[in-house]
């Protein structure tokens, strides 16, 4: 996915401190956009028109961070560090979602209503149900509350799953290509380590730009893993990407220090396209899809 200059915009001051007042300057952003090859009346439009939409904010010094739309995924994009703490032992039960189809309902408003529902590792069982192993921390109940956090129709409904015959039950494991899940983690891991080595030796400028599109596109592949147990899919390719993911963002962050401790800004990781939720404005710029690293 392209990095634009309103992702652009939203990815950097996602880096900001939480609380504390934290903002960054427009010529932060303008200066950034430069090394993108944007205008800057591209970032300046693009700004303007995140704060009509309130997904950044400004401070009565004329400095901008994220505002309230950009809150929900935001919050889960921080906790890519600690997947493993968003998961709990997996006793066999399942999570269901029922939501009802409108009739003549196109597929791009269908798709855009069930995003949610893919942001937390759901998969379609049945028209209009899906489900997902219940092993994330909290239960039911959590899971309820980060759906309807994240933009799921209030009317759905989110119930507990039991009682699966052997037959349900492989249909249901099925719903996730383990194989595939498996390769990706390993294909980013590599690509993570050869970039890593790569920009040892190239132009700081460079290296943000590569640090920053890489990092997004790996966090985005952590941030939407369906968590899986280990009885569906292996965790131990998960943890190792988290692991180099770890240890890129530290690159990435030496890559940035320079060019935001010039615009006195705070930063708490690594600048990345973390495009989220792709095409779900509300909630933020940040897109979805797999593969490549830091945060």
């Amino acid at each position: 996915v392209d990095i634009t200059p309103k992702s652009l915009i939203l990815d950097l001051l996602s880096t900001l401190p939480q609380g504390g007042g934290y903002s960054m300057p427009v010529r932060a952003l303008v200066e950034a956009g430069a090394c993108f090859g944007m205008a800057a009346s591209s970032i300046r439009v693009a700004l303007a028109r995140s704060l009509a939409q309130e997904q950044v904010a400004r401070d009565e010094r004329g400095r901008y961070r994220l505002g309230e739309a950009a809150g929900a995924v935001n919050r889960a994009i921080r906790n890519w560090r600690r997947l493993d703490e968003q998961t709990e032992e997996w006793v066999g039960g399942w999570i269901g979602v029922h939501r009802s189809r409108s009739r003549g309902e196109a597929s791009s408003a269908r798709l855009r209503r069930d995003r949610p529902l893919g942001f937390l590792g759901f998969r379609e069982f049945e028209s209009g149900f899906f489900l997902r192993p219940d092993n994330l921390a909290g239960g039911v109940s959590t899971v309820r509350a980060r759906l309807g956090d994240l933009g799921l129709d209030p009317r759905a409904l989110v119930f507990e799953v039991r009682g699966f015959d052997a037959l349900a039950k492989a249909r249901a494991r099925a719903l996730w290509d383990a194989k595939a899940l498996s390769r990706a983690y390993g294909e980013a891991v590599e690509t993570l380590a050869e970039s890593r080595l790569r920009l040892e030796e190239v132009p700081v400028s460079e290296a943000m730009v590569e640090t920053f599109g890489l990092g997004g596109r790996v966090i985005r592949q952590l941030v939407l893993d369906p968590l899986l147990p280990d009885e569906i899919a292996p965790t131990a390719g998960r943890r190792a990407l988290v692991e180099q993911m770890l240890e890129y963002d530290g690159f990435g962050r030496g890559c940035w220090a320079e060019f935001l401790g010039r615009h006195g800004v705070l930063h708490r990781r690594t600048p990345a396209d973390l495009r989220v939720v792709e095409g779900t404005e509300q909630l933020r710029s940040v897109a979805l899809t797999p593969p490549a690293a830091r945060a």
